[in-house]
């Protein structure tokens, strides 16, 4: 529920013009469609991978740790744990439709989720590890050495297959056939009276200027507290942490709303416990708008309408270590 400008629509409708078709061409809000799998043998390693806590530094955390598959592709905190337990400095973005984002992290560092997929596992705030330790734990597993090899040609395991393998199987983590999604398409008794009483209010708002497309979310940067400051202790600049530019400050990655009922706490600092607080909060600092109680429970009822099809597969059964694996270090 941020506003944004014309100029950055009219960006965005230049580079993102792959974005799927409505079939309520009129709606702002577009149905999540699949695309198919290009390469399966790349996206079963990414998959092995994305669960593997031998990336990390501790052999505890992995990808999933944190962009947990059972919980939203989130972890359901505030702040997500890192290795020996530090503190995180910023709530965790959902996993699930992450590719329709034109970034990743909530300040855009990131261009693509192959380029996401590597920071966590450096960071020593996160995984702890480093690119090289990582690699040779892979590499010491034969099984991952033919695997890898059957898919990028070469038994030499690098950071940039490893990226490229884990952000194949995060494009997969799409959640079609929502409640709205089916009512998009023509189901017209997809979506409850006081759902749709819900979305009408969030249009007639202005809450779809930026939540918008397939993803209602992720298209753009805005500011968090257009009408009032955003009040938090969280330390996080938004996009001018990345650009250096003041006028950025507080400008962070417009969140998705899709599956948004799993992805609790909200915002970036992760201080909105239920939906009913974040559209609060929204309607204040960024509409100027004091929601009614039933008014908030419509949105709510619509917000989690949203709510797609979770992905589902197999889990990946991983490969042993061996005696020439490094051991994990989980207090150190």
């Amino acid at each position: 529920m941020f506003k944004y400008s014309k100029a950055a629509a009219i960006a965005l409708a230049v580079c993102f013009p792959l974005v799927s078709q409505s079939a309520s061409a009129e709606e702002p809000i577009e149905p999540i469609t699949v695309k198919p799998v290009e390469d399966a043998a790349m996206v079963e390693l990414g998959k092995k991978l994305y669960f593997d806590p031998r990336l990390s530094k501790s052999g505890f955390i992995s990808c999933n740790s944190c962009h947990n598959l059972s919980m939203g592709g989130t972890d359901n905190l505030k702040t997500s744990i890192g290795h020996n337990w530090q503190q995180g400095p910023i709530n965790s973005p959902t996993v699930l439709n992450s590719s329709l984002n034109l970034a990743q992290f909530w300040d855009g560092r990131a261009m693509n989720l192959q380029e996401q997929a590597g920071g966590p596992i450096a960071n020593p705030g996160e995984m702890a590890s480093t690119h090289a330790l990582a690699l040779k734990v892979l590499q010491s597993i034969p099984e991952y050495v033919s695997e890898y090899k059957a898919v990028f040609n070469t038994d030499k395991i690098d950071i940039d297959g490893v990226t490229k393998a884990i952000a194949a199987f995060e494009e997969t983590l799409v959640t079609p056939n929502s409640p709205f999604d089916k009512w998009l398409k023509g189901d017209k008794k997809a979506l409850t009276a006081q759902e749709l009483a819900g979305y009408e209010l969030f249009k007639d708002s202005g809450c779809t200027a930026c939540h918008n497309g397939a993803a209602a979310g992720g298209n753009t940067f805005e500011k968090m507290g257009v009408v009032e400051p955003y009040q938090t202790k969280n330390a996080a600049e938004g996009r001018a942490a990345v650009t250096k530019d003041e006028a950025d400050r507080f400008y962070f990655k417009v969140p998705t709303l899709r599956n948004v009922e799993l992805t609790y706490p909200y915002f970036h600092d992760g201080e909105a416990a239920t939906l009913t607080d974040a559209v609060d909060v929204m309607g204040r600092i960024q509409l100027g708008r004091s929601f009614t109680d039933e008014e908030n429970a419509s949105i709510v009822a619509f917000l989690k309408s949203l709510t797609g099809e979770q992905p589902t597969f197999a889990m990946p059964i991983l490969p042993p270590s061996n005696d020439s694996t490094p051991k994990p270090q989980p207090f150190d």
